[in-house]
């Protein structure tokens, strides 16, 4: 399920100047994603990225390929800056996640001095600002809004944002749960289990293992309904939505929940949703992690929220996982963050959201 063709310039000498600034010998290129020793260089570099930001890494090749695969590229381009000896000093990563939001990885080797380093980060940030111009073009907005990440700690990239016109708009906070085998009881069976009125169930498979795509449309539609007026919400189409997801590699279609209201004869109606993923560990045992929550507001109050946590925790514990992971909205006025502190969780490092808005000339 792909959603429309690539709206991004595939081309990097499309959208840079003739002379993007570097040093003689220095070049910038679109990658090769199915080149191994490209596809480890830019995992070494992601790393790097994460234990200066945060202390340690957690990416692997997985996550590089969610990037810069054949697959990957049906929504994202990819920029790499090469020394003169070859070696991959910078990447960025552009992904037309929605409408009028382009996502934006901007990576720097931590190892050149600064100066190099300086100018590589403005090839990057004048790269993703032509290819913001140009899915907003495509997508015929006056406004195109591109979204980045940083570490709470990484002091370095916060400045090169503020320096781009970056604004820091948001802080979250990634937190966890220990999980402990005795946990696995704390719902009848995660597959399927009613309280008070609602029930808490997989999204229905077929035989062939594939999920129901009227269960899919219905967690597509709560999600949409439930972040309706959430910070930078952005409509996607379900197409979008789940092509999105299954990218991720930690993707488990039995890791998908939906809570329906059983009240009276009538139909169910779906009222929660939850999506999790598998969170694995080069060092210990996987852990889950909630990708999605959401209630509709109509259905607040009837505990759908507590009943979907405690259904991933029993089903994180019932396969011998240690840890639910998930990641809350610092600044949210809905104190979502109460309820995951009463059940356990607890903050683990704190990351940013940067935006910066671009201005869409017509006819450019």
């Amino acid at each position: 399920m792909i959603p429309e063709d690539n709206r991004f310039e595939s081309d990097p000498s499309d959208v840079l100047p003739d002379d993007p600034g570097l040093p003689e010998g220095w070049s910038a290129e679109a990658p090769d994603g199915t080149d191994a020793a490209t596809v480890e260089r830019l995992t070494a570099l992601l790393r790097a990225h994460e234990r200066a930001g945060r202390g340690w890494a957690a990416s692997g090749e997985d996550d590089v390929r969610v990037e810069v695969s054949e697959h990957g590229l049906a929504m994202r381009e990819n920029l790499v800056v090469r020394d003169p000896d070859g070696v991959i000093r910078a990447w960025g990563s552009v992904h037309d996640r929605a409408e009028g939001r382009m996502l934006f990885v901007h990576i720097v080797d931590r190892e050149v001095d600064e100066r190099l380093a300086d100018r590589c980060s403005d090839v990057l940030f004048e790269w993703a600002e032509a290819q913001a111009r140009a899915v907003g073009a495509a997508r015929g907005l006056a406004v195109q809004q591109i979204d980045t990440g940083a570490f709470a700690e990484d002091e370095r990239q916060h400045a090169w944002l503020a320096d781009a016109g970056f604004d820091r708009v948001r802080t979250w906070w990634q937190m966890t749960r220990s999980v402990v085998a005795d946990e696995a009881e704390l719902v009848p069976d995660p597959v399927r289990w009613e309280r008070q009125g609602v029930v808490f169930r997989l999204v229905a498979r077929s035989e062939d293992g594939m999920p129901d795509v009227a269960d899919l449309r219905a967690v597509h539609e709560v999600l949409e309904g439930a972040f309706t007026d959430h910070f930078n919400s952005t409509e996607e189409t379900f197409q979008e939505f789940i092509h999105r997801l299954r990218e991720d590699p930690g993707h488990r279609w039995d890791h998908w929940w939906l809570a329906e209201i059983v009240d009276g004869d009538g139909e169910p109606e779906p009222a929660g949703a939850l999506v999790g993923t598998v969170s694995e560990s080069a060092t210990g045992a996987d852990g889950s992690y909630v990708s999605y929550l959401g209630v509709l507001e109509s259905a607040r109050g009837r505990g759908v929220a507590t009943g979907l946590l405690r259904t991933i925790i029993a089903d994180a514990a019932a396969r011998g996982r240690d840890r639910v992971g998930l990641e809350v909205d610092a600044d949210s006025p809905t104190g979502a963050d109460g309820l995951y502190v009463a059940m356990g969780w607890g903050t683990k490092y704190v990351t940013e959201s940067w935006h910066r808005d671009v201005t869409i000339v017509t006819g450019s």
